[in-house]
């Protein structure tokens, strides 16, 4: 059974998230993370919990850094490349488990750290993102940190217009709702017009 919408699923079932950040359009992005975490975490050995965390881009290097890394993800595939990896790099996280961002199967007060880098831009229902936000603070001991991600109103209107999609009519038609509601959709699931998303006003 899916934890996510069959269209999400979809999407990363084509197994390019795991080298989305590794090609020239997502290095700015895994740089500039790794730059935020470094700057911000709790000294290693501390206990991170990296939820949406895909097939473990932030996650492993954490890893090698000493910190205790629990990596969740509702998508299988992603959860087979991360142990793969495991396997062929010797870099060992604490855990790789299938979960929801929503409803977490950790103890409270456990984790010195939480990474919400992909869940939130994926829950399109104003009460599931509170939920996924609930769910972090539960589980982050009293000094925890949480670091989440989101993504601007504005990017398809950017990435359509500096990428030549803003050709597309049905692109357009993607931007105006985008702008409009916030809810990103693509029904024609074009795999360049990424799929199911919530897109945060700047405030």
């Amino acid at each position: 059974m899916s934890l996510i919408p069959k269209e999400i699923e979809e999407h990363y079932l084509r197994g390019k998230e795991s080298e989305r950040l590794s090609g020239e359009r997502g290095e700015l992005e895994e740089l500039r993370t790794q730059a935020i975490l470094a700057h911000n975490l709790p000294p290693a050995p501390a206990e991170i919990f990296d939820i949406g965390g895909a097939a473990g881009i932030h996650a492993f290097p954490l890893s090698k850094q000493g910190y205790q890394v629990h990596l969740i993800d509702p998508v299988e595939l992603h959860l087979k490349q991360a142990r793969s990896y495991a396997a062929t790099s010797g870099i060992a996280l604490r855990s790789i488990t299938r979960g929801d961002a929503r409803h977490l199967d950790i103890p409270s007060g456990s984790a010195d750290a939480v990474l919400l880098l992909g869940p939130l831009y994926h829950l399109v229902e104003y009460s599931d993102r509170r939920q996924a936000l609930r769910e972090a603070r539960r589980v982050l001991k009293p000094h925890g940190v949480l670091f989440a991600a989101a993504i601007c109103r504005f990017a398809s209107l950017i990435d359509g217009l500096s990428s030549g999609y803003f050709r597309d009519v049905q692109f357009r038609r993607i931007v105006a709702a985008d702008l409009a509601t916030g809810q990103h959709r693509n029904p024609m699931n074009h795999p360049a017009y990424f799929t199911t998303a919530y897109f945060h006003q700047p405030s």
